[in-house]
């Protein structure tokens, strides 16, 4: 029987995008079942936007962040350049729902991520974002509506969820309830899938 995995992955994390391809693996490897979380996180908490003696503390990390992550991508073939400005991710995370409906989701992550990380993708640009969805063959007339309406419903819950899981950061994997942050944990998901093993049907009652 297939085995659910969670991924929470906010679409402006470098880290997120490198972990996105192996998890896909675990679906044909494992036969798990992979299911793609939005999940924003909060830069505020790396870098202090309010004070500036902790800003410029925060833009440090955040540019050893990027270039550890490159450590990882470079040999992958991954380009990740730093984004010129800290984007919302709302109207892409909502735009990810919206593909979601007509199980497009993937199509626009998989475009999603090298583009923003190539700076060719504004996720705040509406239009482009429009764009996207029409590319990966999703009618973008009804995403306004969307935005407006039921979709940041669906997103808050999203968010919700990952904080009720647990969720602090991305990417996260989530095995029978059990915590996996970060992408190099990948073999430590693997290990999980392969020492619990299918559960067990219960007996009809």
């Amino acid at each position: 029987m297939s085995r659910p995995v969670d991924l929470w992955l906010d679409l402006r994390s470098p880290y997120s995008y490198l972990a996105k391809d192996p998890a896909y693996a675990l679906e044909t490897e494992l036969g798990a079942t992979l299911r793609l979380r939005p999940f924003s996180l909060n830069l505020a908490t790396i870098a202090n936007l309010n004070d500036p003696a902790a800003l410029q503390n925060g833009l440090r990390k955040v540019k050893y962040l990027y270039a550890d992550a490159r450590r990882f991508a470079t040999p992958r073939g991954i380009t990740l350049l730093g984004p010129k400005k800290i984007y919302d991710q709302r109207l892409i995370h909502l735009a990810w729902l919206f593909a979601e409906r007509s199980g497009r989701a993937r199509a626009l992550i998989d475009l999603a991520y090298p583009r923003f990380f190539k700076r060719e993708l504004d996720y705040e640009d509406r239009g482009a974002v429009g764009m996207l969805l029409k590319e990966v063959g999703v009618d973008p007339s009804g995403f306004d509506a969307f935005a407006a309406g039921d979709g940041p419903k669906e997103l808050a819950a999203h968010q919700q969820a990952g904080e009720t899981a647990g969720v602090f950061a991305v990417p996260t994997f989530v095995v029978d309830g059990e915590l996996f942050w970060g992408h190099d944990r990948i073999d430590f998901v693997r290990a999980k899938l392969l020492s619990s093993g299918p559960r067990a049907s219960r007996p009809a009652s």
